[in-house]
């Protein structure tokens, strides 16, 4: 059985400010006893304005909420799933890049969100994901955490069932999904969506949120979830910023994946035929 944590916040415009959130977090969530704390996507910075945000956007090895995080694993001898941060690359976009941290501080792995988000919402909100940040390229399993073989993905990420059906065949047991959710999306499609990757990758879903009306405007929807291999829902943190514990028995998976054998079950299949 591992104890983990999720740090539902409500990040702002100032790294300093976050980063220092986060190192209080990851000391709660020591105290509680858990052994991994998984944060939200953008846990370092959440600024719409381009110009104020450029101004604090750093590459992963300048970056000070990233290195803040790992002194603060290392202190505390703790996992942590840092959700997201914006980095800059060797290129002219970003990355937005998931960090799985050791109990050492180390960086363990990274991951870079595939799937990004560019839309025009009925709320007059737009979003244009693809003109800031570069899309990654593959799918990212992690061995040796508390919660075992870890897949990773990034909030819109979860609308590609093909990414977790990559992530379960590769072994994944628990899979990340940090998430800045909007208002309307999230009322009506991030429990049922979690739910779902979850029951068909017979795998624990874990999954940090942004919540609340930030800085820069927007405001996120929570509810912070941890989702078990059948599907039932183990936490939901509701709108309040701070931290939430859950157990993870990660022999439910086992026990799931025979009862459910899908995806052993798995065929090829072709390009539908349109008939006329």
């Amino acid at each position: 059985m591992a104890r983990i944590a999720l740090f539902q916040s409500c990040t702002g415009i100032d790294p300093a400010r976050n980063a220092e959130a986060l190192v209080a977090a990851i000391s709660e969530a020591s105290d509680g006893g858990a052994e991994m704390l998984f944060t939200p996507e953008m846990s370092g910075l959440l600024d719409r304005d381009a110009k104020r945000a450029a101004a604090n956007l750093r590459s992963e090895e300048d970056d000070q909420v990233l290195a803040a995080s790992r002194e603060a694993a290392a202190r505390h001898g703790m996992w942590l799933h840092l959700g997201s941060l914006a980095v800059r690359t060797d290129e002219q976009k970003l990355a937005n890049r998931t960090f799985v941290v050791d109990p050492t501080g180390a960086v363990r792995a990274r991951y870079d969100k595939i799937h990004l988000f560019d839309v025009d919402l009925p709320t007059g909100e737009s979003w244009r994901e693809s003109a800031v940040y570069r899309p990654g390229e593959g799918a990212v399993v992690v061995e040796g955490t508390p919660v075992g073989l870890l897949g990773l993905a990034i909030c819109y990420d979860l609308r590609f069932p093909a990414l977790f059906s990559r992530l379960a065949e590769a072994g994944a047991q628990t899979v990340a999904v940090p998430a800045a959710f909007t208002v309307p999306t999230g009322r009506a499609h991030w429990e049922v969506l979690l739910r779902a990757r979850a029951i068909e990758a017979g795998a624990f879903v874990v999954a940090a949120a942004q919540s609340g009306r930030h800085a820069d405007g927007r405001e996120t929807y929570g509810h912070s979830l941890v989702i078990g291999p059948w599907g039932e829902l183990l936490l939901d943190m509701g709108e309040d910023t701070g931290i939430g514990f859950a157990d993870i028995e990660l022999s439910r998976v086992e026990d799931v994946r025979r009862r459910i054998p899908s995806l052993i079950h798995r065929r090829p299949i072709a390009q539908a035929a349109v008939v006329q």
